[in-house]
């Protein structure tokens, strides 16, 4: 699948406030969904990762709380009322193994940058290493991630996630759960249409 060009994004990021975030979030998750899960047997979930005791790291548990509000029927671990975070990151995973025969995870997290990337989006492949701005030594989550730029890293991380603004967080929480939610009911649409096909 092809991915449209957007200004001001580079190849696998892109700000918030960008008019066009959602379809570029959408477009690359729906993308990596179907590389990842060719002949449509893989059960996808969702691991927002995060705790809600800290506004910077709530990013994980927005996005699950505000994704299952949308999709009753996704598969999420992680969300305000039972967050995904480092103290039980391990048992969940466990558990979706348990659960999910071959599942596509998809990890979110915040993270911190450089003062030049706070507010960035980023949708990239491969696994994501949680809590490695606080140099936690934690399970790497996913088949590909979405990770937030929420503050400004490099100098007393645990206070600066105390000390991040609730807006941007919720903000970019909605945005990346009504990606999610245009990406994954693009893709059961397409499985329901391939499902037709084999019947016929």
């Amino acid at each position: 699948m092809q991915i449209p060009v957007y200004k001001n994004t580079t190849d696998n990021s892109i700000h918030y406030e960008n008019a066009s975030c959602i379809s570029f979030i959408s477009a690359h998750v729906y993308r990596l969904i179907l590389e990842l899960n060719t002949d449509y047997s893989r059960p996808l979930v969702f691991v927002p990762i995060g705790t809600d005791r800290a506004t910077g790291d709530c990013l994980g548990p927005l996005t699950g709380t505000r994704l299952k509000g949308l999709h009753s029927g996704a598969l999420v671990y992680g969300c305000l009322e039972k967050p995904t975070h480092a103290v039980n990151l391990l048992d969940i995973l466990k558990d979706i193994n348990a659960r999910h025969n071959d599942a596509l995870i998809v990890a979110i997290d915040a993270c911190l940058g450089n003062v030049g990337r706070v507010g960035y989006i980023n949708v990239k492949p491969g696994k994501l290493k949680p809590g490695s701005a606080l140099n936690k030594d934690l399970p790497e989550v996913g088949d590909f991630y979405i990770s937030g730029v929420v503050n400004v890293g490099g100098f007393l991380e645990q206070q600066v996630l105390q000390n991040t603004r609730l807006h941007v967080v919720y903000s970019m929480a909605d945005i990346i759960a009504r990606s999610l939610y245009l990406a994954l009911i693009r893709f059961e649409r397409q499985v329901g249409m391939q499902t037709r096909v084999n019947i016929n």
